[in-house]
């Protein structure tokens, strides 16, 4: 057979023109976006200095660099396609309010789109205030909006009365009509491939368009999954932020976990307590989470324990949400419904119960749910000895490290890209010989190749660019080459 490794020459040759290919589709879609008219949005810095103000510490050198990238894709004429990505609690909202000010502040608007109801609301309280300190009108719009009311909303959002909208997906319907979309943020979540992120493009017939992600992505996926953007990372904490301090605990021990939450909610700190997660079915997940919801109430007092879980409508879930934001019950139960984006600075305590059964990225956003706070955190991983090796290692990688991207590499390395992402809707691509985790660097390599090819030749009329059209007809891209001469 002879020798295999990806380190092969001849099998690293193959490798490189299986990215270049993959690396070509991307850079083709990138480039055909930005062949579309944009327009120069230019902020006057009038808005973005009152949030500024308003803003009790000053921002990261990772926002400030994020912030300039992002100002100068816009302020150039051609359509900005930007990936942000950031770890949990990064600050990630604060970039995107100023990006937005930016479109407002040029006379045009933003919208800010989340993949769920939880989250479009969370990010109206989360920048609600800050608009306020700005002066500037924002608006929700949600799949809840009916009637009458959804009317007068659409009626402010094409008037340009609303300057930003928050919203789910129910902002890409046919009805819903902007006065002057300048800036499309997607809070993204893996749910966009590159065939949704061209659809979004073309509701602000030439908006910009800014996809940001919860979780750090490895670097190689990034380049598979997002090769056709700009990418800017934030990287550093927000000053303030204290490190969660990571501990894993037995399930025998529960007793002594429960006496610690009495503790901690006799000084008035709060905690969340997420239910384990049982893949067969969502009736078995409820009743784990109604039990618990049942003996933590017998154990801390009726009126301290909160549920939440996915089969509630969304007014309960809404209603028990608010009551532990406003500090009326100490301990939330929750199936991973609280997973990303919720914020209650109050809420010190992360008890994960059968943790051994959560993927390593899905562990670190529940963490990242605490120490929001000024109290010191403190994230209980329980579980069910004996503990299998890959678990053991899930759970001690997240015990050592706090480092969002280190995670992600280590679950990669771990699961595997195609189960990082979920294969079905991941819309990566299926390499015969490349291997996307050890080959990272060649792919990044093919990325830069081929975006030098597309600048010197845009048409892939020349010598190499004939030579490209025959390599991605031969590893049949067929959707690259439908991108050809297009646009």
């Amino acid at each position: 057979m002879g020798d295999l490794s990806p380190a092969n020459p001849a099998r690293e040759r193959l490798a490189y023109d299986e990215f270049l290919a993959h690396q070509l589709t991307l850079s083709l879609a990138r480039s055909k976006l930005r062949r579309v008219k944009g327009r120069a949005t230019i902020g006057t810095g009038v808005l973005q200095a009152r949030v500024l103000a308003a803003l009790p510490y000053a921002p990261t050198g990772a926002q400030t660099r994020a912030l300039a990238e992002i100002a100068a894709d816009m302020a150039d004429p051609r359509r900005m396609n930007r990936l942000l990505q950031g770890d949990v609690g990064a600050g990630k909202t604060f970039v995107a309010l100023k990006a937005l000010l930016i479109a407002v502040e040029a006379g045009g608007q933003g919208v800010l789109m989340a993949p769920t109801e939880i989250l479009a609301r969370q990010h109206l309280q989360g920048l609600g205030p800050l608009a306020a300190a700005a002066g500037v009108r924002l608006d929700i719009l949600t799949g809840r909006d009916k009637g009458a009311a959804r009317a007068a909303k659409l009626a402010a959002l094409k008037s340009g009365e609303t300057q930003i909208l928050v919203g789910t997906h129910a902002v890409f319907q046919a009805d819903v009509e902007f006065a002057d979309l300048r800036l499309a943020i997607v809070d993204e979540q893996h749910r966009f491939g590159v065939r949704q992120r061209l659809e979004l493009g073309r509701k602000g017939q030439r908006a910009d368009m800014l996809v940001m992600t919860a979780t750090p992505i490895p670097r190689s996926l990034a380049l598979a999954q997002y090769g056709d953007m700009d990418v800017s990372v934030l990287d550093e904490k927000p000053p303030g932020r204290k490190p969660v301090k990571t501990a894993l605990v037995s399930q025998g021990r529960m007793d002594e976990v429960v006496d610690r939450l009495r503790r901690a909610i006799a000084e008035g700190q709060q905690a969340y307590w997420v239910c384990p997660l049982v893949e067969e079915s969502e009736t078995i997940d409820l009743s784990s989470a109604e039990d618990r919801f049942r003996r933590l109430r017998a154990a801390l007092g009726e009126d301290r324990v909160g549920l939440v879980h996915g089969q509630m409508p969304p007014e309960e879930k809404d209603a028990a949400m608010a009551r532990f934001q406003r500090g009326e019950t100490g301990v939330l139960v929750a199936t991973t419904v609280i997973e990303v984006g919720v914020d209650v600075p109050n809420a010190s305590i992360m008890v994960i119960e059968g943790a051994e059964s959560f993927g390593l990225a899905q562990l670190h956003q529940l963490r990242g749910r605490v120490g929001r706070g000024a109290t010191a955190s403190t994230c209980l991983l329980l579980y069910q000895p004996p503990l299998g090796e890959a678990a053991e290692r899930r759970l001690t990688t997240l015990r050592e490290t706090d480092d969002g991207f280190r995670i992600a590499e280590v679950d990669l390395e771990m699961r595997g890209a195609g189960d990082l992402i979920g294969t079905a809707q991941s819309g990566l691509p299926r390499f015969r010989i490349a291997d996307m985790e050890r080959q990272s660097a060649l792919m990044a390599v093919a990325q830069s190749d081929a975006r030098k090819l597309l600048a010197d030749d845009p048409d892939l009329t020349g010598a190499r660019g004939k030579a490209a059209r025959v390599l991605l007809w031969l590893m049949e891209q067929d959707r690259a080459i439908g991108l050809i001469g297009v646009g």
